[in-house]
């Protein structure tokens, strides 16, 4: 089976290792979602037209952008991605078209200028926030991870106690954050079942906004095994929600690198262990387990 955006490239369920050398491309960000490559003119055949990004798992014209490669003025080859090109949300490989010169070819990671990602700030629209952050693949290729979403929660410091998770956060893109927020609850709401949900309320203060989510009640149906619950901001007429989730920085994938550790909680059906995560999308999730035992 072939991509029909690309006849000749066959379609994979995952982004496949490197097996040539192909050239490296140098990302700048933006702060407002747009992303810069620079990349070296390839020795010898025809001077490639175009970088090419493909959503993975997408097989249509909305999961393909294409952007023409101009010189950069230093002996190199440029492609622009503006914020205002629009982009799935998903993982997005990124390809050097050659044409008739042998098909996509896959690029490596140069180097990466993400500074003006750290500690975004995004303006008050309220038009979809575009994040983009590049990354290195497991099998060394550059790919592109994106995030389109309004209104967002941005997730901030998180505190657990013996209690409970507070969790610190920013709502962005809507039109009055504090009329927004007025009475607002963070749901907390089971993978076993979409009608099992425990809420928290929310202290707002401008677009800031704090919530305790306690233990107790994550752990009083609990019945063993690991159960995982997604954590959503809610309006309190039920209008509008946001996922909770940490996309504002330079980290695409923040699974391995913001770890919390689970406490120790007397559940009414076995000793537990509870904990905050973030999943493989960076979206804030709490996990409830059994114990493990001391040794």
């Amino acid at each position: 089976m072939t991509d029909a955006r690309f006849p000749s490239h066959p379609i994979t369920p995952e982004e496949s290792p490197i097996v040539s050398a192909p050239p490296r491309a140098d990302c700048i960000a933006d702060s407002a979602g747009g992303l810069t490559f620079d990349l070296d003119v390839p020795e010898g055949g025809r001077e490639p037209q175009a970088l090419v990004l493909l959503r993975r798992g997408g097989d249509d014209q909305a999961d393909e952008v294409r952007l023409p490669l101009t010189p950069n003025g230093d002996g190199r080859l440029r492609a622009v991605l503006p914020s205002t090109v629009a982009m799935a949300e998903g993982r997005w490989d990124v390809h050097l078209d050659r044409g008739e010169e042998g098909g996509p070819q896959r690029l490596l990671p140069g180097l990466a200028d993400l500074r003006s990602l750290v500690d975004r700030r995004p303006g008050p629209s309220t038009s979809p926030l575009a994040v983009r952050i590049p990354y290195a693949t497991k099998h060394g290729n550059l790919s592109v991870r994106s995030w389109l979403r309004a209104p967002h929660a941005e997730a901030g410091d998180l505190t657990l106690s013996a209690e409970g998770i507070t969790g610190r956060g920013t709502l962005h893109r809507v039109e009055n954050p504090q009329e927004w927020l007025t009475d607002a609850v963070v749901e907390a709401r089971s993978r076993r079942s979409a009608a099992v949900v425990r809420t928290a309320p929310v202290t707002a203060e401008g677009q800031e906004f704090t919530f305790t989510l306690a233990y107790a009640g994550l752990c009083a149906d609990w019945k063993g095994g690991p159960e995982v619950w997604d954590l959503w901001l809610c309006r309190a007429d039920g209008s509008a929600e946001a996922r909770l989730a940490r996309i504002l920085d330079d980290v695409a994938d923040k699974k391995q690198i913001f770890v919390y550790p689970g406490l120790p909680v007397s559940a009414p059906y076995a000793p537990a262990e509870v904990g905050p995560y973030y999943t493989a999308d960076n979206d804030l999730a709490v996990r409830v387990d059994e114990r493990p035992p001391v040794s």
